[in-house]
């Protein structure tokens, strides 16, 4: 009986203070819900101002972003927010490919340099030429390829994982030098030669030293690798092995497509077609850089259309996903054995000839699938800098496009005039904007709870009588459940023990 009275007591306090809480909102008078309702409305109008500050500034919500870097590692939760077309290692490419192909916004194959290409357009116009959108992509990108869980196992590396989070340019610049004092970081010199570097060539020296950091860690991952089943029975990290080998096979992979982007820049084209080659058969699964278009463009460059076209028959596939360098090249590569000796005038009089139908059916595929390049190419629009990702289909894969491929539109002889003549008839679809940006859900969500209070603070200001029935009557339903719980087990027990009971 004891032992009941003791369990039991907690329960009754509560009942004791139900009834003061009801005393309470009995001597509320109207001024006091306005003044709630009100206030509630204002904090919530103060925090959707800043979260929609935060949004347009940096293309991400603050909650959203706390809530997944800090408090989900509080609860052991495991971020899931990496892009789509995620790092994949020779094995993984295959099992993710078809994941890859439903994403709508890629990584720009042929993005420039932000340190000696993109900064140059702000030192000259005092204008940034990314957006924080795509910058923000980017910074999500770094962290996907040059990042994993066990980066706190070394120094150096755990540096640049906090780096590839900074939002300051200055400061990752300088994670990256603290990063190089400790050892020699491969990602530490890709960040130097992307951010720091103010020519081509400079970039390119610090490419080279990546390369030899980054070879030495891939060889200790493969050697690690290697090891086999002995090694994770000793050790027991299978999982920090995999993700050791996959990270590194991600930073050899980039340091080595952008040294060959270096020497395509610098003129010397053959020795980066080379190396291309090289890159794709070391590693002929990992097709998430998409560098078979960089090879296009160095191929262009040299003429060597055969070469082009024998690209193109491995990588324009139904299966693989499409792209505006694709569509275009083989459509240019149809043009150019037509494109010289091709008249309007002539082609409506005698009809169009079997080569020729084969060049304009190439040109309205292409056309279908990004309808607009051909502006771009004609000049009809005007150029900016391309961006660092683009929309597939959409007005930033076109400018991607033109941006380095005008220029070999322009040497074959009349492939500008057929597509001129031939492109405006092609059946459109409907694409997107670049870049559309979702609102987040607490934006959202602020707003609604914004404008919510802010109705009820202005119905409780003009029917306070009528509001105030209904707050009391809100909150008598809220703890109608609790008072019929109580109510039930006074008339289960006699008064005396409940009176008792209460004083306890």
């Amino acid at each position: 009986m004891v032992f009941l009275v003791y369990i039991l007591r907690v329960p009754f306090r509560y009942s004791d203070d139900l009834t003061t809480v009801s005393m309470f909102l009995n001597t509320l008078t109207p001024k006091f819900y306005v003044a709630l309702t009100g206030t509630s409305s204002l904090i919530s109008g103060l925090i959707l101002i800043f979260e929609w500050w935060y949004f347009r500034k940096y293309g991400t919500s603050f909650i959203e972003q706390v809530s997944v870097s800090h408090l989900r590692p509080l609860l052991g939760g495991v971020d899931n927010s990496s892009p789509t077309n995620s790092n994949t290692s020779n094995g993984d490419a295959d099992s993710n490919r078809q994941s890859v192909s439903e994403c709508k916004v890629w990584r720009n194959p042929l993005n420039l340099f932000r340190g000696a290409e993109y900064n140059r357009y702000t030192w000259v116009t005092g204008r940034e030429p990314l957006t924080y959108y795509d910058m923000n992509l980017s910074a999500q990108d770094h962290q996907t390829f040059f990042t994993c869980d066990s980066d706190h196992l070394r120094p150096a590396d755990a540096i640049m994982q906090k780096a590839w989070r900074e939002r300051n340019p200055q400061a990752r610049i300088s994670a990256a030098h603290e990063a190089l004092e400790l050892e020699d970081c491969a990602t530490a010199y890709i960040l130097l030669a992307e951010e720091e570097a103010t020519t081509i060539v400079e970039a390119e020296k610090l490419f080279k030293q990546a390369v030899k950091a980054g070879e030495g860690c891939y060889r200790r991952s493969q050697q690690l690798q290697h090891h086999g089943a002995q090694y994770e029975a000793q050790h027991n990290t299978p999982a920090l092995k995999h993700l050791h080998i996959r990270r590194d096979t991600n930073v050899l992979v980039y340091i080595k497509r952008r040294l060959a982007m270096c020497s395509r820049k610098l003129g010397r084209t053959r020795e980066a077609v080379k190396m291309m080659r090289d890159l794709m058969k070391e590693f002929p699964l990992l097709s998430m850089f998409n560098i078979h278009e960089n090879l296009l463009e160095s191929l262009l460059e040299l003429q060597n259309y055969a070469d082009v076209q024998a690209v193109l028959a491995k990588y324009d596939d139904i299966s693989l996903p499409k792209s505006a360098t694709i569509c275009y090249t083989a459509a240019l590569l149809k043009a150019r054995a037509v494109s010289d000796k091709f008249s309007p005038e002539a082609a409506s009089r005698r009809g169009l000839s079997t080569a020729e139908m084969n060049a304009v059916e190439a040109i309205h595929r292409a056309v279908e699938f990004n309808p607009h390049v051909p502006k771009y190419l004609l000049e009809m629009k005007s150029l900016i800098l391309p961006p660092e990702h683009i929309l597939k289909r959409g007005d930033s894969e076109a400018i991607a496009y033109a941006f380095f491929h005008l220029q070999h539109w322009k040497r074959v002889e009349g492939a500008l005039n057929l597509l001129h003549c031939t492109w405006e008839g092609t059946v459109f679809h409907e694409v997107s904007v670049y870049p559309k940006k979702e609102l987040p859900f607490f934006i959202l969500f602020t707003a609604g709870l914004c404008s919510f209070t802010a109705m009820l603070a202005l119905l409780t200001h003009q029917f306070p009588e009528l509001m105030g029935v209904f707050a009391k009557a809100f909150l008598s339903t809220l703890f109608a459940p609790l008072n019929f719980i109580m109510e039930k087990v006074e008339s289960i027990l006699p008064s005396s023990l409940w009176h008792q009971l209460t004083r306890i």
